[in-house]
């Protein structure tokens, strides 16, 4: 029986790479996307994905489309919260409207969505719950605090979810990618700097995340639950 995956942040870089890698796999895949609706058709017309328009800061339209898809196939056996988004600016030069943001969209969409979801997978006795965190997230990136935040409260998040599920047979994990080769990325400017001090000195791939999700997806990884697992090229 083909499972059932939800991705947010569907059109990214990322988000596409684990689309094509669960889509590859064998699932039914709901893509959740904000705005890129050209990105969002050229993914479903690639892999079959259904691709969901939705504002996961918005609790009404979140419980909207994870119903919706529920509906459609009976279930959702995994969530990967990817959707994101990253600024860098000096934290005493950001606005209220720009932390409030960041953490809407990082943070609690992560939390919406997973609330959403999680009544369909108690009940159903399975789950995988895989966060989309960043190495930020466990060291702290100087220009970078309200990010650094948001992705450190995925982290958690994830371990403190971990334990409230672990006897529903849900497992809960978190990725923490360093340099991955999107356009989240394009604009640093120290890229060069953070790279040599990997063991690797290369920019990883979208691809390179999408395996960890696919296999923290399946069944193999049914043991692995509250942990946060590097994607960084050795940092």
């Amino acid at each position: 029986m083909n499972k059932i995956a939800l991705v947010t942040g569907a059109t990214g870089g990322i988000g596409s790479a684990i689309i094509e890698e669960l889509s590859r796999e064998g699932y039914f895949v709901a893509g959740f996307y904000n705005k890129n609706s050209i990105q969002a058709s050229q993914i479903h017309r690639q892999t079959g994905a259904d691709m969901v328009a939705a504002d996961i800061t918005d609790a009404s339209a979140v419980e909207q489309a994870v119903n919706a898809t529920i509906k459609k196939y009976g279930r959702i056996d995994v969530l990967v919260n990817n959707a994101g988004i990253a600024q860098q600016k000096l934290f005493s030069d950001l606005s209220a409207e720009e932390i409030s943001l960041m953490l809407d969209i990082n943070l609690k969409g992560a939390m919406l969505v997973t609330k959403a979801v999680i009544p369909s997978m108690v009940s159903n006795k399975y789950g995988r719950i895989i966060n989309i965190s960043s190495v930020w997230g466990v060291f702290g990136g100087s220009c970078e605090a309200h990010y650094s935040a948001s992705k450190a409260g995925l982290i958690g998040f994830s371990k403190a979810l971990s334990r409230e599920l672990g006897l529903s047979n849900i497992t809960v994990n978190c990725i923490a990618p360093g340099m991955i080769d999107t356009h989240m990325n394009d604009g640093i400017a120290d890229k060069d700097c953070f790279l040599s001090q990997t063991s690797l000195q290369k920019i990883g791939r979208p691809a390179d995340v999408a395996c960890l999700v696919g296999f923290l997806a399946s069944d193999n990884a049914g043991y692995i639950t509250g942990q946060v697992i590097g994607v960084d090229g050795g940092i």
